[in-house]
Parts: C-alpha cells; sequence; structure tokens
C-alpha cells in the first residue's frame, strides 16, 4: 500500500498557498498519493483569477521580494507541477454552490465534490493535515 497524504485548504491567502502546495509537492516528489479538498476560502487557490492575487497578510510585504530573490516559483506555477505530479484537486461542491462557483472557474482538471468524496480518499491516508 503507497504512502497518502490528505489535505484540507480552508484558507486562502498566499502563506497557505505555499504551505498547501509546498507540502503537497514534496509527498507526491516522495511517491506518496496526495489529495487536497479545497473549501471556502480554499477555493481561492485554485480559481483561475484568485490564484495569480492572493493577498499576502499584513505587516509582511517585504516578503514578497524574499520569494522573488529564492526563485520561488508563483501559486500558479506550483498549482501546475502539483498537477503534473499526480496530485488530485477537489473543489468542494456545497462551497461553490454557495458561492455561485462552477468547474470552469477554477483551473483545469479539477475534481468537484463533497465531503464523502474527500473522505473516500483520507479514510485510508497516513497523514492528514488542514490548512
Amino acid at each position: 500500500m503507497s504512502e497518502k497524504l490528505a489535505i484540507i485548504a480552508s484558507n486562502g491567502g498566499l502563506f497557505d498557498a505555499y504551505k498547501v502546495f509546498n507540502v503537497a509537492t514534496a509527498a507526491a516528489a516522495t511517491d506518496q498519493e496526495v489529495a487536497i479538498f479545497f473549501t471556502f476560502e480554499g477555493l481561492n487557490l485554485i480559481h483561475k483569477e484568485a490564484y495569480k492575487q492572493l493577498p499576502m497578510p499584513e505587516g509582511k510585504e517585504h516578503v514578497a521580494e524574499g520569494f522573488t530573490k529564492a526563485n520561488v516559483p508563483s501559486i500558479p506555477e506550483l498549482v501546475a507541477m502539483a498537477q503534473e505530479m499526480g496530485v488530485t484537486l477537489i473543489g468542494c461542491q456545497m462551497t461553490m454552490d454557495v458561492m455561485g462557483l462552477k468547474k470552469e472557474d477554477f483551473v483545469n482538471e479539477i475534481e468537484v465534490g463533497g465531503a464523502v468524496t474527500f473522505l473516500e480518499f483520507a479514510k485510508n491516508a497516513n497523514v492528514t493535515l488542514t490548512f
């Protein structure tokens, strides 16, 4: 049985995105099966427009220069990298319905499902994280 990592992304800021995709891609690089469930503000991390301009935490604006100097990939680049590595991206159907969002509002190749969809994956996960 392969190692599995289940992540819930419920926050939608820039630092949240880096945490989610850094851990997800690191796990995928070590041959772990990874699924991320995006709910509420976490949907911003895969929204076609929002993920290009995620908010920097107040008072942390100086970190943007550090990202540039360290050649840290942008969030759209990290999302593409995660998808290329086989990370499953699941948008929460209930949250999308509540917010009036459609699958087309998000990056290509996401799955849309409810909590049960995520729980099916997570029930056999070795690690479950929430960001």
